[in-house]
């Protein structure tokens, strides 16, 4: 065994010594816990697809998660999965906000443009999950020389789809399916209490450094909650969208108006309140027909205005059914 050791501690050039430490105390548990001469038995894995067509071989069981991307936080808290390292918010310090109370023990080793190479190693993981959401992507040649690494979605694509791929990664599709059947019944009855809002244009703003931009278009878990209740969205925010957001023209402030506003940061909804009295400050602001008839709702922005997971996705139809069938 000792010798079988040693002939795995070779030197990663490519990498800090810190994370070369950790690689070899990754091997030697490996070895440890799978080999044949530790017991007779192989290794309790599985093979999964990643969205790249990857091949990789991951734990049935994985103990140490690292999440890289906020849709995979997202997406391994709703299964009851707490990382133990994680990517900050967009925009934020630490993780999204409305995820803050079910990943407080995870280490933040990541934001959506780079990740922290020998923090993150140092955490020992024995997977890997990031989606294409996040500049870590390009990354990926270094990070399976740490653990194990699923890539589970590629940029825009349905959450739905999305969820369920981190959940294969982490050996509990079954209990997303059930999730999911559950939102599913959920915005349905929703649907049916709309009333006189169905088919209303609803528009989705992030109010940020005094203007604002376009968000939640295309089949993530905005758009496509949206387009589940049945409701419209305005012109310039309908079909997929060429980025995380689009900046408005103060001048043009028409293009997001609707029957419904919903407007926020990047962070707290007191964050949004804040931006909401600053936006009314605005002359053209006023002329909105959400504005004039009181319509405009103050959400949560680090659920509404980046990318998410069922998590968000429930905040997003709380949101709306608390606003839409009142």
């Amino acid at each position: 065994m000792s010798s079988v050791r040693a002939s795995r501690r070779t030197v990663v050039t490519s990498a800090a010594a810190v994370v070369a430490g950790a690689l070899l105390l990754t091997g030697c548990g490996e070895d440890d816990g799978g080999s044949d001469s530790a017991g007779g038995q192989a290794s309790s894995t599985r093979r999964v697809t990643d969205a790249t067509g990857r091949q990789v071989e991951v734990p049935a069981a994985p103990k140490k998660v690292v999440t890289l991307s906020e849709p995979t936080l997202d997406a391994a808290l709703a299964l009851g999965v707490e990382p133990v390292g994680a990517t900050a918010g967009r925009g934020q310090q630490g993780v999204s906000t409305y995820l803050a109370a079910k990943a407080g023990k995870a280490d933040v080793v990541a934001t959506v443009a780079e990740a922290d190479m020998e923090k993150l190693a140092a955490l020992q993981p024995d997977l890997i999950l990031l989606d294409e959401t996040t500049a870590v992507k390009k990354e990926v040649s270094k990070l399976e020389s740490i653990a194990p690494t699923v890539v589970t979605a590629k940029l825009n694509e349905d959450w739905k789809k999305a969820f369920t791929a981190t959940a294969d990664a982490l050996n509990q599709k079954a209990a997303a399916e059930k999730l999911l059947s559950d939102f599913d019944a959920d915005v349905a009855a929703a649907k049916g209490k709309l009333g006189e809002n169905a088919g209303a244009v609803v528009s989705v703003v992030r109010w940020q450094n005094k203007a604002p931009s376009a968000v939640g278009r295309g089949v993530g878990h905005v758009g496509a909650t949206l387009t589940a209740l049945g409701l419209d969205r305005p012109k310039d925010q309908q079909g997929a969208g060429t980025g995380h957001s689009e900046p408005v023209s103060l001048e043009k402030l028409s293009t997001i108006d609707g029957d419904w506003l919903f407007l926020g940061t990047l962070g707290e909804k007191t964050d949004g309140e804040k931006a909401y009295a600053e936006a009314r400050k605005l002359p053209n602001f006023g002329k909105l027909k959400a504005e004039r008839e009181g319509h405009v709702v103050v959400v949560q922005g680090s659920a509404w205005n980046s990318a998410g997971g069922p998590l968000a996705a429930r905040v997003v139809l709380d949101d709306l059914t608390a606003a839409l069938t009142s």
